[in-house]
This record gives C-alpha cells, sequence and structure tokens, in this order.
C-alpha cells in the first residue's frame, strides 16, 4: 500500500513520502490564491473553494484567512456553513461538517496526530483518524478539535473547549477536555443570552 492511501487507513505513514509531498504543495497553492481574493470577489472566492474542497454545498461562507494542510481536498462541508477568520482544518484525512454549523475565530479541526513513542515521532512518523461535525451546530471561538472526534446534530461547544471525545446531539459542551453541560431545551426557547428573553414576534415567527 502507499504512503498516500495510508492516509486514509489510520496506519502509521510518512508524511514526506514524495508523492504526497508533491499532490499537498498543489492543493496549498490553491489555498493561497482563496486567501488573497479581495473582500468584493466573493465569486471567486466560491469557485475556489468548489475546486479546493472535496465536497462543499450552497451558500457557505469561509472568511479569509483559511489554514488547512491539504486545502480542503479531505473536507466535506454541506450547505450554509459559516467560518469566521482563522479556521484551521488539518485535513490529512476526512473532516464531515454538516448543513447550517458555524465556526468562530481560531477554531481548529485537528485529523492528523503523531505517536507518544519518540524514536517513532522523530522519524515524522504520523496517523488519521476522521472527524464529523453534525448540523446546525456552533462552535465556539478558539475551540479545538481532536482527531477521531464525532460530534452530533444541534450541539454548541463553548469558546476555548478542547475536544477529545464524542458529543452526543442537543447538548451545550465546554471545557478542557470538553464535557456535556446540559441538553438543549425549553429553556433556550425562552431565553437567548443569560437572563435576555426571546421575544413574543420572534418565538411565533420561528414557532418556538
Amino acid at each position: 500500500m502507499s504512503e498516500k492511501n495510508k492516509m486514509h487507513t489510520g496506519d502509521l505513514y510518512d508524511p514526506h513520502d514524495d508523492e504526497i509531498l508533491e499532490w499537498q504543495l498543489g492543493c496549498l497553492d490553491r489555498l493561497y490564491e482563496f486567501n488573497q481574493t479581495r473582500p468584493t470577489e466573493l465569486d471567486k472566492r466560491e469557485a475556489l473553494l468548489k475546486e479546493m474542497f472535496a465536497e462543499i454545498g450552497e451558500g457557505c461562507y469561509i472568511e479569509p484567512p483559511l489554514h488547512t494542510n491539504f486545502g480542503g481536498a479531505h473536507c466535506h462541508f454541506g450547505k450554509n456553513i459559516y467560518a469566521n477568520f482563522n479556521l484551521t482544518l488539518v485535513d490529512d484525512t476526512h473532516i464531515y461538517v454538516g448543513d447550517n454549523t458555524m465556526f468562530a475565530p481560531n477554531v481548529v479541526v485537528a485529523s492528523a496526530g503523531h505517536p507518544l513513542d519518540p524514536t517513532l515521532r522523530a522519524d515524522g512518523l504520523q496517523y488519521n483518524s476522521p472527524v464529523h461535525i453534525g448540523s446546525n451546530c456552533w462552535i465556539g471561538a478558539g475551540v479545538l478539535i481532536m482527531p477521531g472526534v464525532t460530534i452530533g446534530d444541534n450541539v454548541v461547544i463553548g469558546a476555548g473547549s478542547v475536544v477529545t471525545k464524542d458529543i452526543p446531539s442537543n447538548v451545550l459542551a465546554y471545557g478542557s477536555p470538553c464535557r456535556v453541560q446540559r441538553e438543549i431545551g425549553e429553556h433556550d426557547k425562552e431565553y437567548y443570552f443569560k437572563d435576555r428573553k426571546i421575544s413574543p414576534e420572534l418565538k411565533e415567527k420561528y414557532k418556538l
């Protein structure tokens, strides 16, 4: 099996393999072009993302600078995804994100890891494990999501959290390491922030 194929098996492999590096440089050239676009060049940004990403749905907006290991080549985004400044996608293997999910500034989603043994690590060996993020999630500022993690639908991850284990759907979770704090439910149909109530007009509009 080639080193490039091992990127998606979970096996240890050499990321400095010539085939991988040649392909990666081409991906990073397109990423560089995306990050140099002007704020008014929205159509160009959209076209580049469709070229760069494995999959990307309609209505997605990613604010440059975007940082990725492979220019999004292993990223599968649904529709209407919003990402603020400095989203980092360590996309050495696949990263999946569902519809209507939002990323605050400085989020890191990492699919790559290195062995704990220093001898193996000194030789540059690496392994990858895919990350899954559901639909309608809000990932807070500075969140770190580790390899192999699955986050369910309708999840809010609080700012600064380090997500090392799976998070179920419909919960608020935060901390380092990130832990479920409570379910999202009836309280959140009444209050949107601390003691600030959702107006009757909005409750009627959104059938809360």
